[in-house]
């Protein structure tokens, strides 16, 4: 038997209908479609993103616009390709080339896309259509034509450049027989309010103008969105707690995971019940405490304890941040839809042991509280308050009893008080490049010694 030497290679192209529609479903709903557009929007340096959800039953649309860099025909036509190719730069919010795509099809069966790069240029556009790609089966992007769809999709780029996506026949957004009736029109409406909160949730720091350079406003039907602070920062009775480092070393690459505990007030502490309201969040108290996980400062996960620990009405002010960069993808599992993470389980011992005695203290605080308030009027609590102590640095310290440290008192010892990051610092400065290691060993053994009362 003569066998060939030479490599026979072939390529398979994938059934065009078969594969659009299995990519429909994996795991957006119609926040969170929305969301992965916003990040897109972000990307490009927009700092306006109006979103259009109009009801007309089966004409009904929804339109995401921003006022970014845009597009030119040929870098339109590669981000319209399923598993585009593009660089990513670190800190990026996309990652896999699909989620313009899938986000889009997950929710309607047609969007279109425009997009103008220069102002002294026309604008380009193309369209997928589930409809097409079922009588060709091929995968098939082509210009719209109609004058209606040119009309509202061109519309907010007249004057500006950026990027339009338009979702047409909302078949996973309305899914009635009859799309012109009250139950359609209530649902769509519920929908945006349910947008808003989560907008307004994820994208916080950036609505709050916390994220250097990338100032963001969005509109929901001409409604500005307030952001949503998880930790209510901005009640005077909310506690800050250090800030924790943890190193990841991952696939040979070597990181921080940063985590920033908070514990909110109590009910009576708030300024206002309707602030206390507010800061319930979308699922309430008791399903909202636990991890905040942000992905280059866009939320991931609001809430839960990642398998750590169960939900406890004890420990539901506390909340806690944690911060990784896209570089780390691969060790929290992230998904396409961005709904989804793990915590890396070479450190998850690590940060259980390290929020261990924030929880304690979370749940000793709520504990106090509660007691404190039902105690009779007539009979004065004598529970020392918990103090929140904040450095000329920010930094925020919690402690208990009768004596707390008094910023306006100057003594020897509180003119010469350091925090634990500034002693690090210091003996980073001194150390040579192999003693910094142990220096920041020593250090996250200290912290966890702190946290624990040892």
């Amino acid at each position: 038997m003569n066998i060939s030497k030479t490599e026979e290679v072939y390529e398979l192209i994938p059934s065009a209908k078969r594969l659009i529609k299995s990519l429909r479903d994996i795991g957006y709903d119609f926040s969170t479609a929305v969301a992965d557009l916003v990040d897109n929007s972000i990307e490009a340096g927009a700092s306006i993103v109006d979103i259009q959800v109009i009801f007309s039953g089966n004409n009904s649309f929804v339109r995401i616009s921003d006022n970014g860099k845009g597009m030119s025909m040929s870098e339109l036509k590669e981000a319209m390709r399923y598993g585009s190719e593009r660089t990513y730069h670190k800190e990026d919010l996309g990652k896999f080339g699909l989620g313009l795509k899938t986000a889009s099809m997950s929710q309607c069966q047609c969007f279109s896309i425009a997009s103008r790069k220069d102002k002294s240029k026309d604008i380009v556009s193309f369209t997928w259509d589930l409809d097409h790609i079922e009588k060709v089966n091929r995968w098939e992007i082509f210009s719209p034509k109609n004058e209606k769809l040119i009309e509202v999709l061109y519309d907010p780029l007249k004057n500006q450049t950026g990027i339009v996506v338009l979702w047409e026949k909302l078949d996973r957004i309305l899914g009635y027989k009859r799309p012109y009736g009250d139950k359609a029109r209530i649902k769509l409406n519920s929908m945006c309010r349910e947008l808003e909160e989560y907008l307004a949730m994820v994208f916080h720091k950036f609505l709050s103008n916390e994220i250097p350079g990338k100032k963001l406003e969005i509109f929901i039907n001409n409604n500005k969105i307030g952001p949503w602070d998880p930790f209510a920062r901005k009640e005077p009775n909310s506690k800050q707690l250090s800030e924790i480092k943890i190193d990841l070393e991952h696939e040979g690459i070597s990181g921080d995971l940063i985590l920033k505990p908070y514990i909110l007030p109590a009910k009576e502490e708030f300024t206002s019940f309707g602030a206390f309201q507010n800061s319930a969040g979308p699922a309430n108290w008791n399903q909202q405490q636990g991890f905040y996980i942000y992905r280059s400062n866009r939320m991931i996960q609001s809430g839960g304890w990642c398998g750590l620990r169960t939900i406890d009405e004890h420990t539901k002010l506390c909340r806690i941040e944690l911060s990784f960069s896209p570089q780390f993808d691969n060790a929290f599992k992230i998904n396409v839809a961005k709904m989804t993470v793990q915590l890396p389980m070479q450190v998850r011992e690590l940060i259980d042991e390290t929020i261990s005695p924030i929880v304690k203290l979370a749940r000793e605080y709520y504990d106090r509280k509660n007691k404190s308030s039902s105690k009779p009027h007539h009979k004065p609590d004598h529970t020392p308050p918990l103090k929140n102590q904040t450095d000329s640095k920010g930094s925020s310290f919690l402690h208990f009893g009768d004596n707390p440290y008094n910023p306006n008192e100057q003594s020897l010892f509180t003119q010469n008080l350091f925090t634990l990051d500034e002693i690090e610092e210091k003996a980073n400065n001194l150390a040579t490049e192999k003693e910094k290691h142990v220096i920041k060993s020593i250090f996250q053994r200290l912290r966890k010694a702190l946290f624990k009362g040892e």
